[in-house]
């Protein structure tokens, strides 16, 4: 069980780890592979619940980091970190209604939802690797 101190780079890691299961899991579904893509989105779908409940517990026990970056860079922080967070909330959401679409086997809905669900949730990946590199790495001291 990792110390609370290292929960940012475990954050990262499965943020990561969602973002290439999901490009894999689409990339399934493009060639035809139905069940791997089944697989691989439970999978992100595990990793970014990991996410979640270590995001929580971190920031349960730590509070708010705030950013030192100055300049230039701080507003850039904040764009990213407001967009982020925005997309965030509705990650859940998205994501549990395209797994009960595809479970009811509802593939024309479903595929519909995945194709806001997707982008979203690769951004959402995506930018939580760059907040954690930006707060943790390139300007720490929070």
């Amino acid at each position: 069980m990792p110390a609370v101190s290292e929960l940012p780079l475990v954050n990262a890691i499965l943020n990561c780890s969602s973002t290439v299961l999901l490009l894999t899991g689409y990339r399934f579904i493009r060639r035809g592979e139905v069940y791997r893509h089944h697989l691989t989105m439970i999978a992100a779908l595990v990793s970014s619940s990991l996410f979640l409940i270590s995001y929580i517990v971190y920031h349960l026990n730590v509070g708010s980091i705030p950013f030192k970056g100055m300049g230039w860079v701080r507003p850039l922080y904040f764009s990213i970190l407001i967009s982020h967070s925005i997309l965030a909330a509705s990650i859940p959401f998205l994501a549990v209604t395209t797994l009960i679409l595809a479970l009811r086997q509802s593939f024309r809905r479903h595929k519909a939802v995945a194709r806001w669900t997707l982008p979203c949730w690769l951004y959402v990946s995506v930018t939580g690797v760059v907040i954690y590199v930006m707060l943790y790495r390139l300007y720490p001291g929070g």
